[in-house]
């Protein structure tokens, strides 16, 4: 049913829940925006010591609570009572005005189309929990994800970049490492709100709500070469030779 719904009217309920979650927030939401940030801070906790008894514990504690606090908001109520109208609605007109489909014989000609083939990302979207290539050879794809809560690895060693490659990586809370080959060139775009930036071991900066730009030498005009990508929220950026 989602890939139904025009994208105007997608953005419009998305709209309305944000102008709603604000309204609730700047006049009901004092005490919860403080939970929210308590509880999140517990399932952050519980979350990086997930293998100990009292991190398994903080963490379902954090994640319960916090789903019952957001579930009593009236914004998230809202979109609710927008995606039943909508299945509703879309159930309607499908009765109304069923999908006609022409089978279509042999002999009949059709306008000729582009071939497509839909191959596999390296990574996944993935809110929480830690990522990383593969261990073992495999075959270079462009990369472009982004992530909740956790680490993100991505080794060039155990690939071949032929040319051109690209990371994207938006990310909210965790640490980004990269490993490049000596002989593959680099550009580096990074913004991020809080976090250290590392570059081969020879750059190191604090970034306080900054975008910083980096390339090598022959990046221009050299190949293979990657550009790297990265935004977070709170995070260390490490990009290594290897």
């Amino acid at each position: 049913m989602l890939n139904r719904i025009p994208t105007h009217t997608f953005n419009w309920i998305l709209i309305i829940t944000l102008a709603i979650l604000l309204f609730e927030l700047m006049f009901f939401g004092g005490g919860f925006i403080f939970t929210a940030l308590f509880l999140g801070f517990l399932i952050f906790l519980g979350w990086k010591n997930y293998h100990t008894l009292i991190g398994k514990v903080l963490f379902w504690i954090g994640t319960v609570s916090l789903a019952l606090n957001v579930l009593n908001m009236y914004a998230l109520r809202f979109l609710f009572l927008a995606v039943i109208f909508l299945f509703f609605r879309h159930y309607y007109k499908s009765k109304k005005e069923p999908d006609y489909i022409k089978p279509q014989f042999n002999g009949e000609t059709s306008i000729e189309s582009e071939t497509l083939t839909e191959f596999s990302p390296l990574l996944q979207h993935k809110f929480l929990g830690d990522q990383k290539t593969e261990e073992t050879p495999y075959q270079w794809r462009d990369i472009n994800i982004h992530g909740g809560i956790g680490d993100r690895v991505i080794d060039l060693s155990n690939t071949v970049i032929q040319e051109d490659a690209v990371i994207s990586i938006r990310h909210f809370i965790g640490n980004i490492k990269i490993y490049v080959p000596y002989e593959v060139e680099v550009a580096v775009l990074h913004s991020s709100i809080f976090g250290h930036l590392s570059i081969f071991q020879k750059y190191e900066k604090k970034l306080v709500n900054q975008s910083v730009a980096f390339h090598t030498e022959n990046y221009l005009k050299g190949k293979p070469r990657v550009k790297i990508v990265t935004s977070v929220f709170s995070g260390d950026i490490e990009v290594r030779r290897i």
